[in-house]
């Protein structure tokens, strides 16, 4: 039995399909006046079908905690190797992945998500100081990390 304590998918904003089905009818609008109809369509079906699932695949990452694991996208780690899980504003977002960063650090970051949670790892086998997780929702997630039992 999965006893899941927080889930989110990091899904793309409706601001990026909104502006992608635009694009593709822009497209569209200058594949039809060069080419037949039916070449103009499927280029214009293809495109759409290439928007859709290059957005599915990179909003489809997952932050999980569940059964004492956490999962950010590929990556888990048990919670006996947490540290202390922080939440960020945007700027402190920013800063620890711009010029505070560290380059061994383990990142699963998305542009539209201006927010994270920096979460230490205290395994000393592992090289990676700290995981930086961008959610929707910091504060919930950093208070699910720090209430695992270590």
């Amino acid at each position: 039995m999965t006893t899941t304590t927080y889930d989110e998918r990091l899904t793309v904003p409706l601001r990026w399909w909104v502006q992608g089905v635009m694009f593709v009818a822009t497209l569209w609008l200058a594949v039809v006046v060069a080419m037949p109809p039916l070449w103009a369509w499927s280029v214009t079906v293809a495109a759409l079908g290439l928007l859709a699932l290059s957005f599915a695949a990179y909003g489809s990452a997952r932050v999980t905690v569940a059964d004492g694991v956490f999962r950010a996208g590929t990556a888990r780690i048990e919670a006996a190797y947490l540290g202390r899980a922080e939440p960020l504003d945007e700027e402190a977002t920013r800063r620890t992945a711009g010029v505070e960063a560290n380059a061994r650090a383990y990142l699963l970051l998305r542009p539209y998500l201006k927010r994270a949670v920096r979460v230490e790892i205290d395994d000393p086998a592992d090289p990676t100081p700290y995981w930086l997780v961008s959610t929707r929702h910091p504060e919930g997630l950093a208070e699910t990390l720090n209430l695992l039992p270590r």
